[in-house]
């Protein structure tokens, strides 16, 4: 049975290489447009997080009206004013969002790592396995480097470890890619 799954998972690799890499190229790049800007890259963070929340919060307040009356009202109508005054906040004040942006990144980073460790182990012996192994694990010191951090974390400091992470991960990708199609 796992030499089954084995062989359609590599199978599956083998024929995406094209699309593993174009994702890689694009990550790299927002890689190093975030290094280049990274208090532009903080902003534009906290910019997009305050919209979902605002949007989401809206969509949610419409929503609690469709169960009014029953007992989840209050519950969904507490949680849509709650996500429509986030996004309020990070939006109209989006630099001192900075302390939950950090936070949220290193549980990003490092589910983010785990994933990428765990895909390379699901490669493995495939060549190119230890290129996402190492994105993985850089994935985990950047979450561990902004978690030291905390809360003195700068405004740049945020934009480099996004800049970083989103180009070790496009890197990894890249490099994957090119290792399936070389061994193909």
């Amino acid at each position: 049975m796992n030499g089954t799954f084995d062989g359609l998972f590599h199978t599956r690799l083998r024929a995406s290489t094209s699309h593993l890499f174009w994702v890689g190229l694009a990550l790299a790049v927002l890689g190093i447009a975030a290094l280049v800007f990274p208090v532009i890259s903080t902003l534009a963070a906290a910019l997009f997080a305050g919209w979902v929340f605002l949007f989401s919060g809206v969509v949610l307040l419409i929503g609690s009206f469709s169960i009014h009356g029953t007992g989840p009202f209050f519950g969904a109508l507490l949680i849509s004013l709650l996500s429509i005054a986030a996004g309020a906040f990070l939006v109209f004040h989006p630099f001192a969002g900075e302390l939950g942006l950090t936070v949220f990144l290193v549980v990003l980073f490092l589910v983010e790592g785990v994933f990428e460790i765990v895909f390379a182990f699901e490669m493995r012996p495939h060549p190119g396995w230890s290129w996402m192994l190492i994105s993985g694990l850089a994935s985990i010191i950047l979450a561990l480097l902004i978690a030291a951090g905390l809360p003195g974390t700068s405004l740049i400091a945020l934009g480099v470890l996004l800049g970083v992470n989103f180009l070790s991960t496009g890197l990894g990708y890249i490099l994957v890619s090119r290792a399936v199609r070389r061994a193909a």
